[in-house]
């Protein structure tokens, strides 16, 4: 079977690394040896496994992407970048019709998916790549659907803590949020309690130290107005391995779709999870 070819964007950082060892590891997928990278990174190459990865800087990108689509013919993308980075690196890919898997969090989510029908390019766009979180948030989606106004009334209380390096606010507390807004409670993303202080992690949250630099615990809270009734959800994410299986998934589930020659959708992680990937 032909393996899928990937380039891993957003080397040399923590989880792009992490899924380019799963790239190279998954029989599925054949890792191509470029990436794209911040204008902050001076150095020239990346390794992961003994592969030695081409970092291309954002000056020499557009001229570089030819060669590369020239030299390896048809990939898939894959952004683990930056926030800041988020929505030009979803309008490059669609100048240069590249499908794309976006992992990374922030930017303007409704430009972002704008940026792919108006390109008539083909994505998968997921806050979180790890399949149970999608699939807990896929049971609060259809809860927001099927029960509105279910906690009206009740008041939110949502904390967030990842590594310090982590730039934004959770984009999976912010779409959690909105799944809770349906649900009856007034509540904004501005509310969010975002910790980033490795001491107060360590001590105040319980956050083991070999995990400070590379975590995501989240906790929603919900009290009923007369403060009798207590709701709690907790998912605890240690590590950045979970990612992978789901970023791999969505990978394959995004190749059958550019092989239909569908164009113009932004797809997400439940598609994924539907579709049996």
């Amino acid at each position: 079977m032909k393996t899928i070819k990937v380039m891993i964007n957003g080397l040399p950082g923590n989880v792009a690394k992490v899924i380019a060892g799963h790239a190279m590891a998954d029989h599925r997928t054949t890792l191509l040896p470029y990436a794209l990278t911040g204008p902050e990174i001076d150095a020239a190459h990346c390794h992961i496994d003994g592969l030695a990865i081409e970092l291309i800087r954002p000056e020499d990108r557009e001229s570089k992407i030819e060669q590369i689509k020239s030299t390896e013919g048809p990939f898939i993308s894959v952004d683990f970048t930056h926030p800041a980075a988020v929505n030009a690196n979803a309008e490059f890919y669609g100048r240069h019709k590249l499908p794309f898997v976006m992992g990374t969090t922030g930017g303007n989510r409704d430009t972002l998916e704008k940026a792919v029908t108006d390109a008539s390019n083909v994505a998968v766009i997921a806050p979180n790549m790890a399949k149970q979180i999608v699939g807990f948030q896929a049971m609060m989606a259809y809860a927001a659907e099927t029960f509105p106004n279910l906690f009206k009334d009740y008041r939110l209380t949502l904390r967030e803590s990842h590594q310090a390096g982590k730039a934004d606010t959770s984009g999976t507390a912010k779409t959690m949020v909105a799944y809770f807004n349906r649900m009856g409670i007034e509540f904004g993303a501005d509310q969010i309690e975002k910790e980033r202080d490795p001491e107060r992690q360590s001590n105040l949250w319980g956050v083991p130290a070999a995990y400070l630099g590379g975590h995501a615990w989240h906790t929603y809270s919900l009290v009923s107005p007369d403060s009798t009734v207590r709701f709690e959800f907790t998912h605890n994410i240690n590590g950045r391995d979970v990612y992978g299986d789901g970023t791999m998934d969505a990978i394959c589930f995004l190749a059958e779709k550019s092989a239909q020659g569908i164009t113009g959708k932004a797809y997400t992680m439940i598609d994924v999870l539907k579709a049996g990937f």
